[in-house]
């Protein structure tokens, strides 16, 4: 399984969704394990985003759907980067 980091920022009407439902997070998560995505850790920042996911998936094209389909909704905008383990990239250069 591959890491990946995810950051998200709410839209307008994003925001209005967790407003008036804020379990609707933890459903989406529920949504990513049927695309065959697991959420390792979410964090609630403050900042530029407003949420920061760590997730493992099989592949990049996974991924890829995933952010696809989350994105088409409107309520979210993603930047998703993949994620190599330090001691990982430290053995391939060594």
């Amino acid at each position: 399984m591959a890491t990946y980091v995810i950051l998200s920022t709410l839209t307008d009407e994003g925001r209005k969704t967790i407003k008036e439902n804020p379990k609707r997070i933890l459903e989406v998560n529920k949504e990513l394990a049927k695309m065959g995505i697991k959420v390792k850790e979410q964090f609630a920042v403050l900042g530029p985003y407003d949420f920061v996911n760590i997730v493992e998936a099989k592949d990049n094209e996974t991924v890829m759907k995933m952010s696809l389909e989350l994105g088409a909704r409107g309520s979210v905008q993603l930047l998703t980067l993949a994620a190599i383990p330090v001691e990982d990239m430290v053995k391939k250069l060594v």
